[in-house]
């Protein structure tokens, strides 16, 4: 039996993990939950879940509000970044399930790790941030870290029993987003309504925006990268528009391994929550010879989506790059979707930043911190010009 806490429990991907451990009650045990400031269905979901005995959020006055509903004592919902911390690295979680949207998720990671937690990881911005902290806090607990995002999940799998230097290249697909045939003046005038119609995942608002832009995909290159430890010049991205094809690799021998499944999140979720074991996936529906006739991939057009070479340049320099490429992203897009900047203002505001940031090594979590600051700083100020 799995003991399980997940971080960003009100999310898409915290709402899909609760669906799996319901699906599958024998193997997995929900014992404490994690969120930003969505009190309320935190409650909805600490109800439906058997009431968790461990909660925490990040948002102080949320977490008092959530404990007048659940009538708990003071100090029974930890709150602030700390207290979602101290969550992350409970004696009772062996899994810890990590899905804060964004730069909040990194600390939780990293306590997770160092407590020698098993982390079914599902936000990006960790490894992006701060890959080499990350990867030496699991090495230095003995952590084993399980990727959770769907095309990192199907390398996983492909890989299983083989080692990096048996890998010529690893392919992420993507589906190209609700832009993908779209001129690129069109792209540039793009509304925040035209970018959250994602044509086959049904995600968060940030997330949505980075896969319009391909930013998210440029995320995952140097995810796939500290995860498997292959180099940039062997991590490609192509575009299959159907999102039955998660990934691609391609061994020494030239043969190529490709991992297709629905674009369902529950798939990979209940992989990594169930890991090693292969259980039966509740309500999945089969995926037919039929559905794969119409299958069709393109290589991304670098000039109407610049953003997916920002995230090879940023892994390129490395360091403290990083933690630039993700803050400047995250505030361009919050700034969109607040009708701030246009849509094709987005790469070129995190080009700029790294334009102007001279990477550093990330030697620490207050460098990395300090450099993610920076960005948005930068960021706020050019869109102010």
């Amino acid at each position: 039996m799995k003991r399980l806490v997940i971080l960003g429990s009100t999310g898409s991907i915290g709402r899909s993990a609760l669906e799996v451990a319901a699906a599958q009650p024998d193997a997995i045990r929900v014992v404490g939950l994690a969120a930003g400031s969505n009190w309320r269905r935190l409650a909805e979901q600490c109800r439906r879940a058997g009431g968790p005995r461990l909660l925490a959020m990040a948002d102080a006055g949320a977490a008092r509000k959530l404990e007048a509903e659940l009538g708990l004592a003071a100090g029974g919902v930890l709150a602030g970044a700390e207290g979602v911390c101290r969550l992350a690295a409970a004696p009772e979680a062996d899994v810890v399930l990590t899905a804060m949207v964004g730069a909040p998720g990194l600390e939780p990671t990293l306590a997770a790790l160092a407590a020698g937690k098993t982390v079914a990881l599902a936000n990006k911005e960790p490894l992006v941030m701060a890959g080499a902290l990350v990867m030496a806090a699991a090495e230095a607990s003995g952590a084993r870290i399980l990727p959770v995002d769907s095309e990192h999940s199907a390398v996983f799998q492909l890989l299983q029993g083989r080692g990096a230097q048996e890998v010529r290249r690893i392919v992420l697909c993507a589906s190209g987003g609700p832009f993908r045939t779209w001129p690129a003046d069109r792209i540039e005038r793009a509304t925040v309504a035209q970018a959250l119609a994602h044509p086959t995942w049904d995600m968060g608002r940030k997330i949505t925006v980075d896969s319009a832009t391909l930013m998210n995909k440029a995320l995952e290159v140097i995810e796939a990268h500290w995860l498997f430890g292959v180099g940039f010049d062997r991590i490609e991205v192509l575009i299959q528009p159907q999102s039955l094809v998660h990934a691609l690799v391609e061994l020494r021998d030239g043969t190529v391994l490709a991992h297709l499944g629905r674009p369902d999140m529950r798939a990979p979720i209940q992989y990594a929550l169930t890991w090693p074991e292969r259980r039966d996936f509740p309500g999945a529906e089969p995926l037919t010879l039929a559905d794969l006739a119409g299958l069709s991939f393109e290589a991304p057009d670098a000039e109407r989506f610049p953003a997916l070479a920002l995230g090879y340049r940023a892994g390129r320099a490395g360091g403290t790059a990083g933690a630039v490429l993700n803050g400047a992203n995250e505030a361009a897009v919050g700034m969109f979707l607040a009708g701030r900047v246009p849509f094709g203002e987005i790469p070129r505001l995190v080009a700029a930043a790294l334009d102007a940031h001279a990477a550093g090594p990330a030697e620490g979590l207050e460098a990395v911190l300090a450099a993610d600051r920076a960005a948005r700083e930068f960021v706020e100020r050019r869109a102010l010009c």
